[in-house]
């Protein structure tokens, strides 16, 4: 073999690079490099897809084409796609979950350190979801990683507003959330044909919530966004029984009585010993071409509602910032691009990018982890 023809480590390396697209993890780690050959100028790789009918095994084919064709000598790279056998699957399932695959809820373990974010609101259409996603989104550009939970079982609207069509991949028993703009989604939306509406009882709630939070793999994560349905009902105690450490951000508009009704799902972290991180108020103003603010849901209700929870609860509850209506906001929501990946002047985008900021800035929680430290 010409001295100018990549080594094999070279071709090891290379493929290193390439990163599954649901697992986030490099396949030479995952075990999907099943064998490669160099012959000549061109090299052969065989990779093993986790299921058969693998959604993204096109994007896995093309980055390995391309990593492998950027090694100097090569004029061809051959990539033959083949599938795991149950032996290669299981052992797979217990490097991701742990051997025998224990089932658990990593995130509920106290020695976690992903921040839960459970985003609660009183009453329907505060803009929550919009919220969610952008805030979500807006983390993972800054290269943290980011998972969704959409909890809202009965109105789930977040694969829409991220621009997600298809079922997540299932290994066995595990689930392969899609993944959107860097973030990790998962919702009982993509297992509903159409806009069949799901009619469930509480304990079914409460089933599906467990389901998404232990056969979900998100990996390590370094928030966790919950989107809630309004108000204060079985999920909402289902969050504060599945996820103790989770921690609450309540969103209302400046009308008064949406901050009212805000302020009991807020007082709800008295009951479950949740912490509320603070209040963000959406719809705050409309600003006109000449410049004028015109408050069309009045004004004050997002720092009223701090206030609130500040005296109900005895701690500070900051406003963590207002939100301006936007008609780009609702036209990324509706087109599955979220706002804050957008470019040009925008009020709302620089303010849901600060709060996104401000919230990405929080070290990943060590308060209160007992570290395996012993003193001699």
């Amino acid at each position: 073999m010409s001295s100018s023809l990549p080594t094999e480590q070279a071709v090891r390396s290379a493929l290193a690079t390439v990163i599954d697209p649901e697992l986030r993890r490099p396949i030479t780690e995952l075990g999907m490099v099943d064998s490669f050959s160099l012959e000549g100028t061109t090299i052969r790789v065989r990779i093993l897809l986790t299921i058969s009918g693998c959604p993204r095994r096109e994007t896995i084919t093309r980055d390995a084409e391309a990593a492998l064709s950027a090694l100097d000598g090569v004029e061809e790279v051959v990539v033959d796609l083949g599938v795991m056998d149950q032996e290669q699957r299981d052992a797979l399932k217990d490097q991701l979950k742990g051997v025998g695959g224990e089932r658990g809820i990593p995130f509920a373990d106290p020695s976690s350190l992903t921040r839960v974010y459970a985003v609660a609101s009183g009453k329907g259409g505060v803009g929550k979801s919009s919220v969610t996603v952008n805030l979500a989104v807006a983390m993972a550009a800054r290269g943290l990683r980011v998972g969704i939970v959409d909890a809202d079982i009965y109105g789930f609207s977040v694969p829409s507003l991220m621009g997600i069509s298809q079922q997540p991949t299932r290994v066995d028993e595990l689930i392969l959330p899609p993944v959107a703009y860097g973030v990790k989604v998962i919702s009982i939306g993509m297992f509903v044909e159409g806009n069949k509406p799901v009619s469930w009882r509480g304990p079914m709630l409460h089933r599906a919530l467990e389901q998404f939070l232990t056969d979900v793999y998100f990996g390590d994560l370094d928030a966790l966004f919950l989107d809630l349905p309004p108000g204060t009902g079985d999920i909402a105690i289902s969050v504060a029984q599945l996820l103790p450490s989770s921690e609450l951000l309540i969103v209302t508009t400046p009308q008064s009585a949406a901050a009212s009704v805000a302020e009991r799902a807020g007082a709800m972290a008295a009951q479950t010993g949740q912490r509320v991180v603070g209040v963000i108020e959406n719809m705050s103003w409309l600003e006109l071409p000449d410049g004028e603010r015109l408050e069309l849901f009045g004004a004050g209700g997002g720092s009223t509602l701090a206030s609130g929870l500040s005296a109900t609860l005895g701690v500070e509850v900051p406003l963590l910032g207002s939100i301006p209506l936007d008609v780009a906001l609702r036209e990324g929501g509706d087109a599955g691009a979220p706002l804050v990946l957008g470019t040009g002047a925008s009020a709302a985008r620089e303010e849901l990018t600060r709060i996104a900021s401000e919230l990405a800035g929080r070290p990943r929680g060590l308060d209160g982890v007992q570290l395996p430290v012993s003193i001699a």
